[in-house]
């Protein structure tokens, strides 16, 4: 998307937004982390099952480097709620029902599948300073080898 105006290096307006967890996600709560959020089409799906899982794995690793991950997608909280049980992940996923996140990152495009034309979430993945200023960000996401590569992004940041 060439004519996408990029967001890069600006300071992220403050948002919330329903989450697995005890609350709501609240950017401002955040402040002095890193933040990575990973935007991805649909819970229980081959692709996006991977991308977590990786996430997962490497969970440790972005804990230490200052970094909470979140997942978003346009899923509902309890669909939300069986897909990090059942994968054991370690961190929230957030319920982007009404797009309004989505459209904040300007994630949604108009893709191809099966032959259709829809509109969906584009995968991507965007990394925030410890300051709120959007620092990183990856769009039209292949997803191997992606996790590693926002990780080591999120070391030269710590």
């Amino acid at each position: 998307m060439a004519d996408r105006p990029s967001i890069l290096n600006m300071k992220v307006p403050d948002f919330s937004a329903e989450m697995t967890g005890p609350k709501p996600f609240k950017l401002s709560d955040f402040q002095g982390k890193n933040l990575v959020l990973y935007f991805y089409p649909k819970d229980n799906t081959p692709g996006c099952t991977t991308e977590s899982m990786q996430f997962r794995d490497l969970h440790a690793e972005f804990a230490a480097a200052n970094c909470i991950v979140f997942g978003i997608s346009r899923d509902s909280l309890r669909s939300h709620d069986g897909f990090k049980g059942k994968l054991e992940l370690p961190f929230e996923l957030i319920a982007d029902v009404d797009e309004t996140v989505c459209k904040m990152f300007d994630v949604m495009v108009m893709k191809s599948m099966y032959g259709k034309t829809v509109r969906g979430v584009e995968r991507s993945t965007f990394v925030i300073d410890a300051n709120g200023k959007l620092v990183k960000e990856w769009r039209g996401v292949k997803v191997p080898g992606h996790v590693d590569s926002v990780l080591e992004f999120v070391k030269g940041q710590a």
